[in-house]
């Protein structure tokens, strides 16, 4: 439950080689139906009021949108004030990945609060070295520098920032079906409608089309003519836009919430190839799919490519106290070997996040829940989407690995016409609405963008969790059926 020296330094003779093979361990954390989840309406009602008189929300047409109350959450369960339960397949925002209210996470946090709960970044405190040594640990190649940032989209700015001094050039290359955030910047590079309000800081940021098979834009018949196609798509891009003004290529290793579209073998170690010929920094952005969400520490390790600089968030502390960062190469980091970064947050390696962090890789690395998420995702999650697949006409496509899947819905299989337009809202959006409607009258919380739902429940859910989500999901994928043609 985290003692009074669960955040103490560990020595180098006991510190864990996070990419030796392990046997597959079940995670420790109990699994129940809390007490606390007896109806309180009248409490939710407060909440809500409350809510609605005075929070503004992201992303909303605040006068269309009615956020439901929740009254607590455990494990990969949340509840209302209704006594409503969810199993939340969507780990909030796919942050989540050892669940609600890990034990030990909460302790540390606790913990930290009781000795330092705040100090500025300019100092050395104990809590966030020893993040940044757990995190390099885990780092692939020689990524060994952590810069702590408050989220993902503050890292993937000064991702951007640091590469453009690096090398001296203005220019970001970054691929439509990608999000990298909300800040300026990081909306920028961004390649979904949610950048569309915000272009006109778009100034040195260019587009391209990444792989995607099923959707091919290069009338790709297979993975090997779509990766070929699309790195000489990409190459093309950079001679046409000028090698010398080109600082960095980012990527999400594999896009989150623009599809989960698995790139295909040789495809990001082309890219950096690609990048040492051109002298380009080459960015993974590894927000959503790191910390054990793939089914290894980072995905990137999926495909042996090395970044140059590798941004972070979400699952590095379980989303328990907001923290992001970028792991830096030797090479960049000796750039400001002597030459000040101009950078910083007032926040940066927050000693209650990092605590957070700590514990949350201690957790991991001791319940085997990177192990989990791949032993589970291969023997349970995958092969039920791909019977799901077969039985459902609405589902056009299974893709993913680990604990990050997406079904692909889709009106007509032949011609694989999205179930909703792209980016539909309204009444063009209703089939997708009344999935989503369905699952939650089942009890599963959904993650749905666009015309697919994404399969993304905490890395340690159990095989019974998966089940029962999976069970509520095939029900669900019915009403989806409807809409079929």
């Amino acid at each position: 439950m985290g003692g009074p020296d669960s955040l103490s330094l560990i020595p180098a003779d006991r510190r864990q080689d996070a990419h030796a093979a392990s046997a597959p361990r079940t995670p420790t954390l109990a699994r129940m139906t809390p007490s606390s989840a007896q109806p309180r309406p009248e409490a939710g009602a407060a909440v809500k009021a409350a809510d609605r008189a005075h929070v503004f929300h992201s992303w909303s047409a605040q006068e269309l949108i009615d956020p439901p109350a929740v009254a607590g959450a455990e494990g990969s369960y949340f509840w209302d004030y209704d006594g409503r339960r969810f199993l939340d397949f969507s780990s909030g925002l796919v942050f989540t990945n050892i669940g609600y209210q890990h034990p030990k996470v909460v302790a540390a946090v606790q913990e930290q609060a009781g000795k330092l709960a705040t100090f500025a970044p300019a100092f050395a405190v104990e809590a966030r070295s020893e993040a940044a040594r757990l995190i390099a640990e885990r780092t692939p190649g020689d990524l060994d520098k952590i810069f702590f940032t408050n989220g993902g989209a503050d890292a993937v700015e000064h991702a951007i920032r640091m590469a453009r001094l690096h090398t001296g050039r203005p220019k970001v290359l970054s691929a439509y079906r990608s999000y990298h955030g909300g800040t300026q910047q990081a909306v920028n590079v961004t390649g979904d409608p949610r950048r569309w309000a915000s272009d006109n800081g778009s100034a040195g940021v260019v587009h391209f089309w990444a792989p995607f098979l099923y959707r091919s834009r290069f009338y790709a018949e297979t993975e090997e003519q779509e990766c070929e196609r699309a790195l000489e798509h990409l190459e093309t891009t950079i001679a046409f836009e000028g090698p010398s003004t080109v600082a960095a290529i980012i990527l999400e290793t594999i896009p989150g919430t623009a599809g989960i579209m698995v790139p295909p073998p040789g495809y990001l170690a082309g890219v950096r190839e690609l990048c040492d010929k051109y002298g380009i920094v080459f960015v993974l952005d590894e927000v959503m799919a790191g910390f054990g969400r793939t089914g290894e520490w980072f995905a990137a390790d999926l495909f042996n490519v090395v970044p140059d600089l590798m941004t972070f968030a979400k699952g590095v502390n379980s989303g328990y106290v907001p923290l992001g960062g970028v792991a830096i190469s030797q090479r960049i980091a000796e750039t400001f070997g002597k030459r000040a970064y101009p950078g910083g947050l007032t926040y940066s390696g927050h000693p209650l996040a990092c605590a957070a962090a700590v514990a949350t890789i201690n957790v991991m690395a001791e319940e085997g829940v990177v192990e989990n998420a791949a032993r589970l995702g291969a023997d349970v999650v995958g092969p039920a989407l791909r019977e799901l697949a077969e039985r459902h006409p609405s589902v056009g496509e299974v893709r993913g690995v680990g604990m990050f899947w997406a079904l692909e819905l889709v009106k007509n299989r032949e011609t694989r016409e999205p179930l909703v337009p792209y980016n539909a809202a309204g009444e063009a959006n209703a089939p997708m609405a009344a999935f989503g409607a369905a699952a939650k009258a089942r009890g599963l919380w959904p993650f749905i963008n666009m015309n697919r739902t994404h399969v993304v429940p905490p890395c340690n859910a159990s095989e019974a969790e998966l089940k029962e989500g999976l069970a509520a999901l095939d029900a669900a994928l019915s009403v989806a059926d409807e809409h079929t043609e």
